[in-house]
C-alpha cells in the first residue's frame, strides 16, 4: 500500500467516525418545533405583520392549526402589550441626534381552554442601535425599517421557542 492511498484511507475512516459520533450524540439541524396543542387562537389579526408572521410560523410547526374563534382553540395567546419606542442615545456637539435606540416590547400569556395559565405573563424585548445622519435621511429611514423587521423576527423566534416548551 502506498503512502498516498494509506493517507486517503485514514482520512475517509476519520470522516466516517466523526459522522457516527455526531449522529450518536443526538445532533440534528434546527427545524420546526412541534407544539403540544392542536389548535391555537393568536389574539392578533393575520393582516398585521406580526400576526401574519406568527401564524406562518405556527403552521410550519406541522402539528398546530391557527383558528379564528377563541372558543374552538385548545390554547389562546393573549397579547398584553406590543410597543415600539425610539430613544435618542447621543447627540453631536451641535445638538443634533447622532444615535438612536429602537426598542420593541411584546408581553403575552398563554391560557388553555379552561382558563388555566400555561405561560404566565412574559415580556419579550428586542433592541437595536443605529447611527443617524441628516445628510442620509432616506437611507437611515430604510435602515430603521430593516431594523424593525429584524426585531419583529427576533420577537417571533423567542415566542415560538416559548410555545414549543409548553407541555400540557
Amino acid at each position: 500500500m502506498t503512502q498516498l492511498s494509506r493517507r486517503h484511507l485514514l482520512t475517509a475512516a476519520g470522516a466516517l467516525a466523526a459522522s457516527h459520533l455526531l449522529a450518536g450524540c443526538g445532533f440534528r439541524l434546527r427545524g420546526p418545533q412541534p407544539l403540544a396543542f392542536a389548535t391555537i387562537y393568536l389574539g392578533t389579526s393575520e393582516n398585521t405583520g406580526l400576526g401574519a408572521q406568527l401564524a406562518r410560523q405556527v403552521r410550519t410547526s406541522g402539528s398546530t392549526e391557527v383558528v379564528g374563534d377563541p372558543a374552538q382553540a385548545d390554547v389562546r395567546l393573549q397579547i398584553l402589550r406590543d410597543t415600539f419606542a425610539r430613544e435618542i442615545l447621543s447627540l453631536t456637539g451641535a445638538g443634533k441626534v447622532r444615535e438612536y435606540q429602537l426598542t420593541r416590547e411584546f408581553a403575552f400569556q398563554l391560557v388553555d381552554r379552561d382558563g388555566a395559565v400555561l405561560i404566565p405573563p412574559t415580556l419579550l424585548t428586542a433592541q437595536r442601535d443605529y447611527t443617524f445622519q441628516d445628510e442620509r435621511i432616506l437611507a437611515k429611514e430604510q435602515e430603521e425599517g430593516l431594523l424593525l423587521a429584524d426585531m419583529q423576527n427576533e420577537i417571533v423566534r423567542q415566542l415560538m421557542r416559548r410555545l414549543a416548551a409548553v407541555r400540557k
